[in-house]
């Protein structure tokens, strides 16, 4: 009966046999995660003065940076990832707005693995861990928001974190100042504790 239970398994699931652990790796459904609800908290911890005011600094700083400069500065942050050297790297994640999202990726209790915000060229202006990129003007989160409209939100595919287990999903909006587009921001968010929160009623 237990290997006929098996073979009705695998033929069920295209021939394949499911364990528990390679059932854990099946996608959330994003759609019923990602209510309005949670949008609108995101947006509550986003836009704020804080964030604001830190990427008009930015964007009053460097104004809209031709694509060389751009590229040299997404150039420098990647070979200081790699150095024991960081000057770019140290004075992001030290300034306030970096140690606000921190402390916000903190107080989420593992339901945010990630932050960081953007200014008007794509460049980071603060992040709660050290990204890949200093430059994200070239993808879909930065090109689907802030090169959108003000209200513009995008929300990416899910994708499987095999280090820890988990499945996360990155959320993009645009952040505006007195209706105007300055910048945007993307909260990737621990999928696998949302949907745990979602089944607690919490």
């Amino acid at each position: 009966m237990a290997l006929m239970r098996s073979i009705l398994a695998a033929a069920a699931f295209g021939g394949v046999i499911m364990s528990p652990a390679s059932a854990q790796t099946i996608a959330p459904d994003v759609d019923s995660l990602i209510t309005p609800s949670v949008i609108e908290d995101m947006r509550e911890w986003i836009e704020t003065d804080i964030v604001r005011i830190s990427i008009g600094a930015q964007n009053a700083r460097l104004q809209k940076l031709p694509q060389d400069q751009i590229d040299a500065l997404d150039i420098q942050w990647q070979e200081e990832r790699e150095s024991d050297d960081k000057p770019l790297i140290a004075a992001t994640l030290s300034n306030p707005l970096s140690v606000y999202l921190t402390r916000l990726q903190g107080k989420s209790l593992g339901l945010y693995a990630e932050i960081f915000v953007m200014d008007q060229n794509g460049l980071n202006v603060g992040q709660s861990s050290i990204t890949g990129d200093f430059w994200q003007g070239d993808e879909a989160k930065f090109q689907k928001t802030y090169d959108v409209s003000g209200d513009a939100l995008f929300i990416d595919e899910p994708e499987w974190d095999e280090d820890n287990k988990i499945w996360r999903g990155q959320v993009s909006f645009t952040i505006t100042d007195e209706g105007k587009s300055i910048g945007a921001v993307t909260m990737e968010v621990n999928l696998t504790e949302l949907e745990r929160r979602t089944a607690a009623g919490a």
